[in-house]
């Protein structure tokens, strides 16, 4: 998702960022246009993971899955500011989602061109 180099300017050993851009910027790959899209999914923890009881677990995995209903989207309005901030810095989102676990969210980057997805 970004470039790390050494203090030297070499790439790291697990800078991959840096061999696909050379390989994007190949004038053959250009003309093709490749497409790609990410995604990110975390969960939103304020001490404790949002929807869990308190020094419990939820119930099993899957009804939360969308977020659907009040009593299964946890953490909705931090998604959104989330999100707000997002395409406020230009990040290209387009979509996000409830996942299988009580505050688990996801969120779709792209479709970018190259690896311009990976901002």
């Amino acid at each position: 998702m970004c470039d790390a180099y050494t203090l030297a300017g070499k790439p790291i050993p697990t800078n991959k960022r840096c061999a696909a851009g050379k390989i994007f910027s190949n004038p053959e790959v250009e003309k093709e246009v490749p497409w790609y899209r990410i995604e990110q999914e975390y969960t939103v923890d304020v001490n404790w993971p949002l929807g869990w009881p308190q020094g419990g677990f939820p119930g099993p995995q899957g009804p939360y899955y969308c977020g659907i209903g009040t009593d299964k989207a946890f953490g909705h309005d931090i998604v959104d500011a989330h999100n707000k901030a997002c395409l406020y810095a230009g990040i290209n989102i387009s979509g996000i989602n409830g996942e299988v676990m009580s505050g688990q969210w996801e969120f779709q980057v792209g479709p970018a061109v190259g690896i311009s997805v990976g901002g």
